[in-house]
């Protein structure tokens, strides 16, 4: 009993030294810290250089555009290079042909041939080829000759807008030039010696494929009746036979 008596008392004075301590280091229970109290600890943060501004965003940089209206776009920017690289080429061959070398058909397509966009400007079968000189060594007479009886109607080789209309236009005569986009290409063609009051159109007017614009004569510059018929693609004077048989089939 003694020794137990003993064991007690020293339990007790452990006891009373260590509370008081443990007690002084622990944390109250309503102290205890909040979830954000923790994590502020933890948080990251971004200082800024004084000098930094902030810059509005340029919207009309960017767009928002479909797949259909992408595709669309790739097509077309294919198509325009293709036929540029198609004018070039007919351009070159056209140079080629002037001094004597052959002319590459198939350079000269802007459209299929047989498509109805680009069409023969008299009946075929009405005339017969005359000659068709282009290039430095034509001798001033860039275009073909072809020859038809006086009267034979003149249509549009293919849809535009009319540039010149006139009675006397130059050498040419009664002539009328018509601008067209053909192929993504900026064409011109030229109808000259129209018989005088044959003209059925206006500068300025728009004209349809194939829509006559006036009747073969042989005004201006000519001895006899035929329809003078120039081809100009982006500039470059092109053999018009070989123009059309790549475009009107």
């Amino acid at each position: 009993m003694r020794s137990i008596a003993i064991f007690g008392a020293v339990g007790a004075l452990v006891a009373a030294v260590a509370l008081p301590a443990y007690a002084a280091s622990s944390t109250p229970v309503d102290a205890t810290a909040t979830l954000q109290q923790v994590a502020a600890g933890d948080s990251q943060s971004l200082v800024v250089a004084s000098e930094a501004t902030a810059s509005p965003l340029d919207r009309s940089t960017y767009s928002a555009t479909t797949q259909e209206e992408i595709d669309k776009k790739k097509a077309e920017e294919a198509a325009a290079a293709a036929a540029a690289e198609a004018a070039s080429r007919a351009a070159a061959a056209a140079s080629s042909g002037a001094s004597g070398g052959s002319i590459d058909v198939g350079s000269y397509a802007l459209v299929s041939p047989g498509s109805g966009e680009v069409r023969y400007p008299l009946p075929r079968g009405s005339y017969t080829e005359g000659r068709t000189t282009v290039g430095p060594d034509s001798g001033g007479h860039d275009g073909a000759d072809m020859l038809a009886p006086a009267g034979t109607p003149i249509y549009a080789a293919a849809a535009g807008v009319v540039r010149v209309s006139s009675e006397s236009y130059y050498g040419y005569g009664v002539a009328v030039v018509i601008d067209h986009v053909i192929g993504g290409q900026a064409v011109s063609t030229t109808y000259a010696h129209m018989t005088n009051g044959t003209r059925q159109v206006q500068a300025g007017q728009t004209v349809a494929a194939g829509q006559m614009i006036g009747g073969v004569g042989s005004t201006g510059s000519s001895t006899a009746n035929h329809l003078h018929f120039e081809v100009h693609v982006n500039g470059s004077i092109l053999e018009p036979y070989s123009w059309l048989a790549a475009n009107a089939g």
